[in-house]
């Protein structure tokens, strides 16, 4: 990114549990400076039984013991602490490219955009997804596409780059609490938001530091389940959007 900077705050926020391998590697992995005018972390733990909170705090990250269960709740959470103009989704086990993150932003601003999601498939490293894995997520990505229209080439991306004031908008905001949360965030944005205003881009994808807390077959499944319940206008909002009732 050069010397170039943008007059924003940006808040990377990352959802973990029992992510101590790598959560300060994450954390370390984006660039510090004067890229952009304040850098923030939000991390919002799943109530890990390990040392992440503790080892996220130590480099500086605001850390919020989310009580309520699931991936998603973990992000709506995470977007409702922030206060930030852009908001950068990432995990918290190495796999996203956090040198990127300046990039990103700085596209966002010049190129007046409102959502950018990072594609993994294209650019997967070698041995960072296992066959099963690949499969489930073109599969889902098909059915997304199939479903919606979507312009979505990954859509079980965690890495998302936007302007928090999206959020305002009640119709882009996502409901779900657990692991469909992140196609259906991606679904209302790429679909809602004018072409002009979204994008998706190719970023590297890596292997996983640490051990894995999803279940390819039950999270899969239910994936492909809630890509139709969506379809058909029955996703519901299970918790408040907010920090209420935790």
């Amino acid at each position: 990114m050069g010397g170039d900077s943008v007059d924003v705050r940006v808040d990377v926020v990352i959802p973990t549990r029992n992510e101590e391998a790598a959560i300060v590697d994450t954390i370390k992995s984006v660039p510090t400076g004067k890229w952009c005018r304040e850098l923030g972390f939000i991390v919002v733990d799943g109530n890990s039984k390990d040392k992440t909170r503790e080892l996220a705090e130590n480099v500086g990250a605001r850390v919020h013991l989310e009580e309520r269960k699931g991936y998603g709740r973990a992000y709506r959470t995470g977007f409702a602490l922030s206060d930030a103009d852009i908001i950068v989704t990432m995990d918290a086990d190495c796999t996203y490219p956090g040198e990127e993150i300046p990039s990103l932003v700085k596209m966002l601003i010049d190129e007046d955009l409102d959502f950018i999601t990072c594609d993994r498939l294209s650019k997967a490293e070698d041995g960072s997804m296992s066959m099963l894995h690949s499969l489930g997520n073109k599969t889902l990505t098909f059915f997304t596409r199939l479903l919606f229209f979507a312009p979505i080439s990954d859509s079980q991306s965690g890495m998302w780059v936007f302007r928090r004031s999206i959020l305002d908008r009640k119709d882009l905001r996502p409901k779900h609490d657990g692991m469909a949360m992140s196609q259906e965030f991606k679904i209302r944005c790429m679909t809602k938001l004018a072409s002009s205003r979204r994008r998706e881009i190719s970023v590297p994808y890596r292997s996983r530091v640490g051990d894995a807390e999803i279940n390819t077959w039950r999270d899969g499944l239910g994936n492909l389940l809630s890509l139709f319940t969506l379809r058909m206008g029955l996703t519901r909002e299970r918790t408040p959007w907010g920090l209420d009732d935790n």
